[in-house]
């Protein structure tokens, strides 16, 4: 187990420093840069022609005059060693202190998303795959592909307009107006609550949709083997039998799907995440890379990425945890 650990995590290093390698390079592979794009602004506003000696000196000021593979290590150095992101050119702020505001919203949503998957998908999945070719059944995979089908953002508008419909205000934001700017308090949280679960609901539902279908298909495959048969001979009763067997190895795409929830998640708060005027890291992350804006929008990278595969790493533990084949192989 423990060489199983040391070779999972030396996997993690080394995909987490792939991963930052290749989104710089990417992010600056579009023509020009931040001040190509700011010149580009400036003169579309009526301003005056730029003299090239001025934008030579504001790329000097700026760090990119240099080659990208020089950027990319000193910022990679700054990063490891000084824990200091860079510098937004949008912003005019430190990158590290935009990321830290923007991203516990984001985990927030994320980990709330990931629990409304697992507590409404895993009971409905046994569900439908137990009474297969019932009624209930027949509505679970009916609204299963219509959460696949309907977009992230449609069904944030619908909850949007409800909201305002019903309860009179469209809840836009993660806070209320009076709470926006106040510091951290209970009436504060409560506030957050109030407007959390409709991001959360947004985000949940196709991964919901997802794993229902994927926990029925399993589980219905476990239940036609043969050590079923076996445990039901022995008289082991049906409600034990079906958790502690079937259930139990039917639970390895819900352990190894934790890793790739987290982007696939962060995919879509982008989106809904502008519709629903929420402060969190896709519409600056959006923002960054439309402006390549390249150290916020790395620094946000590279911490979602490192996330991402924190969280594959502790989903192989929980695999061979829970799966004692995997540990055996």
């Amino acid at each position: 187990m423990r060489r199983f650990i040391a070779k999972r995590f030396a996997y993690m290093i080394f995909t987490v420093w792939i991963i930052t390698l290749v989104s710089f390079i990417v992010i600056q592979l579009p023509p020009g840069d931040y001040v190509s794009n700011l010149v580009s602004q400036m003169v579309a506003q009526g301003a005056d022609e730029i003299p090239p000696e001025v934008i030579a000196q504001l790329r000097a000021q700026y760090g990119l005059d240099q080659p990208v593979y020089v950027q990319y290590f000193k910022w990679l150095r700054n990063v490891i060693f000084e824990g200091n992101f860079g510098y937004s050119f949008t912003f005019q702020r430190d990158a590290g202190q935009i990321i830290g505001e923007r991203l516990p919203m984001s985990m927030a949503i994320s980990l709330g998303s990931v629990l409304f998957i697992w507590v409404v998908a895993l009971p409905v999945g046994v569900y439908s795959a137990v009474n297969k070719y019932t009624l209930g059944d027949h509505i679970a995979t009916l609204l299963g592909f219509a959460g696949l089908a309907v977009p992230n953002f449609l069904l944030a508008l619908l909850l949007m307009y409800l909201s305002y419909r019903y309860g009179g205000q469209a809840l836009l934001g993660l806070f209320s107006q009076e709470y926006a700017n106040a510091p951290w308090s209970m009436g504060k949280f409560l506030d957050l609550l109030q407007h959390l679960w409709i991001p959360i609901l947004i985000l949940g539902t196709a991964g919901t949709a997802g794993l229902i279908r994927t926990m029925r298909a399993n589980l219905l495959d476990e239940l036609n083997k043969p050590y079923v048969d076996t445990a039901r001979a022995k008289g082991v009763k049906e409600w034990r039998l079906l958790w502690k067997y079937p259930v139990r190895h039917a639970l390895n795409p819900f352990i190894s799907t934790i890793g790739w929830v987290l982007p696939q998640l962060v995919a879509g708060e982008v989106i809904v995440s502008i519709v629903l005027n929420l402060p969190t890291s896709g519409p600056v992350l959006f923002n960054a890379l439309l402006a390549q804006d390249m150290y916020v929008a790395s620094g946000f990278i590279l911490v979602l990425s490192t996330l991402t595969v924190i969280g594959t790493f502790l989903s192989d533990l929980a695999l061979a945890w829970l799966d004692p084949r995997i540990r055996l192989e």
